[in-house]
């Protein structure tokens, strides 16, 4: 899979935007037409952000459906669905930001786990450990902007699944690296 060229990524931010205004207003817009990469299966997420502080994020982190396709729902479960906000209302619009992140597909992070902190990269690497009925997920720009180790970032994701903070050490867990390409206004 290749990386989205920059004017891709301005349309990808283009669509979230678009789905945020149709879901919040419920005025449906046509959908623009797409590049041929809109139609490739890719993990993404569309984050929400108003005065810099988190107003949703909600996505898909494997390949499931179209990129198109996951970007409009994306952004629209992002408004509406978050379970750790409010729906995004009207007057908000003007003021929210929006961000895409393109995913590259999840590897498992093979070998004892005591070692999967010297394989997780902050600043190139998002994270998802699974494990014990939970998981959970963190993006890989979640870890430089709190300017986290790579331990403080696996740990984070562990306390993000409902785990302990360590439970990426243990080999029933299991931890998956991803990339991502971010797009914003």
């Amino acid at each position: 899979m290749s990386d989205l060229r920059e004017e891709e990524g301005r349309l990808a931010v283009r669509l979230a935007r678009q789905s945020l205004h149709s879901t919040v207003t419920g005025e449906q817009n046509p959908l623009p037409s797409l590049p041929q990469v809109f139609n490739e299966k890719r993990g993404v997420f569309v984050t929400l952000t108003r005065s810099g502080q988190l107003r949703g994020c909600i996505g898909f982190p494997y390949p499931v459906a179209p990129l198109g396709e996951a970007i409009v729902n994306a952004a629209h479960a992002a408004a509406v669905e978050d379970p750790r906000f409010h729906p995004v209302r009207v007057e908000e619009l003007d003021s929210i930001r929006v961000e895409v992140t393109v995913l590259t597909e999840p590897v498992v992070i093979e070998g004892p786990a005591a070692e999967r902190e010297e394989k997780v990269e902050v600043g190139r690497h998002g994270l998802i450990v699974k494990g014990r009925g939970t998981s959970g997920l963190l993006l890989p720009q979640v870890a430089t902007e709190f300017n986290w180790e790579s331990d403080e970032f696996l740990n984070s994701v562990c306390a993000k699944a409902g785990m302990a903070g360590r439970c990426w050490r243990d080999q029933d867990v299991e931890v998956s690296t991803f990339e991502g390409q971010i797009f914003h206004e």
